[in-house]
């Protein structure tokens, strides 16, 4: 299989991570590359570099401004008295139909949704990396390859139009989505990390052309709150094209393969002709996050469900984080797409 990565994004190297009122080492580091190449590798891929397909992929999902933000921001917060080493904002809006302020600051916290997302000196450059990365998968799948891996860190499903949020700066899956869109194929996007893909829904909730299914531990108690309910199905156009499947906390491979077959019949019904899979790992019973409880040969069962839909596949990277099986899990997944 072959697998797209580039090396600028190690260089995102985040060192705040705010949890429950205390500050830890960010679980988004560059070790997460590390691990997961090596499994990519173990499973028989083969990694090459993507070409440069410039801004243009990624204001098809992103604002403008936004792009601008993550582009200059960290060089203007720079320039505050005494300010951090990254852009992490102490303020939020009321809501986002108010002033947009000219202040670094007050920008931060118009597009930052949580103090997860700390901006670092080569936070822009490892995220463009990461969505050209996503780009270049897209374009394999629509060359004729049946399954691409893209290694995205930093990830993207927590990333809306115009707010980061989650590790996530700009939307990997979701750009890729819209690249087959706009190349003539009917994707869908399989969200099956542990925490619900907010952004991506954000992104699509009113739209008709791309279908959004997200697999998660429920957000009444778990990350991202908000959003992630079975009653949040789309708006306007949207309506019926997004569908979350919320599980209880520690549902294991039964349970949990059971709901993928709700979601696979959901992305059948839609007569989708490729698959962007947001893969995140992170619901592995030894993750960090502790969300839900699949095993490492749960991801291969998985793997192998999606697989019989007979669709191509771009992998994209989502969430994942250091332990003992992260490599082994990834294995797993890719064993079962062949």
């Amino acid at each position: 299989m072959k697998a797209i990565f580039d090396d600028r994004q190690r260089l995102h190297d985040p060192q705040h991570f705010m949890a429950n009122g205390k500050t830890y080492p960010s679980p988004e580091s560059p070790e997460r590359i590390v691990r997961l190449k090596a499994g990519a590798q173990a499973a028989g891929c083969r990694f090459e570099p993507p070409q440069d397909a410039g801004l243009a992929p990624l204001a098809a999902v992103h604002s403008a401004e936004y792009l601008r933000f993550l582009q200059n921001i960290h060089t203007r917060w720079q320039r505050i008295p005494d300010a951090g080493t990254e852009v992490i904002p102490n303020i939020h809006p009321a809501n986002r139909r108010d002033n947009y302020p000219k202040s670094a600051l007050g920008q931060a916290g118009y597009h930052q949704t949580d103090t997860s997302c700390p901006i670092g000196a080569h936070t822009w450059e490892s995220a463009y990396w990461s969505a050209q990365s996503a780009i270049a998968g897209a374009d394999l799948i629509f060359a004729g390859e049946r399954a691409v891996y893209v290694l995205s860190r930093p990830p993207g499903h927590h990333a809306f139009t115009d707010l980061a949020g989650g590790f996530c700066f700009l939307n990997n899956s979701a750009i890729a989505a819209e690249r087959l869109r706009k190349r003539g194929l009917r994707p869908a996007i399989l969200d099956v990390d542990v925490h619900h893909g907010n952004g991506t829904q954000g992104i699509f909730y009113e739209r008709d052309d791309v279908l959004t299914v997200s697999l998660h531990a429920d957000p009444d108690r778990f990350y991202p709150f908000f959003w992630g309910g079975a009653q949040e199905r789309g708006e306007g156009r949207g309506m019926g094209y997004n569908l979350n499947l919320p599980l209880p906390r520690g549902t294991d491979d039964a349970g949990y393969l059971a709901a993928l077959d709700t979601a696979l019949a959901r992305i059948e019904a839609f007569g989708a002709d490729a698959v962007v899979v947001a893969l995140g790992l992170d619901a592995h019973i030894d993750d960090p996050f502790k969300g839900l409880a699949i095993t490492t040969q749960g991801f291969q069962a998985m793997a192998q469900a999606i697989a019989g839909l007979g669709l191509p596949q771009v992998l994209v990277q989502e969430g994942g984080y250091v332990s003992d099986a992260l490599a082994d899990n990834l294995t797993a997944f890719l064993d079962g797409v062949s």
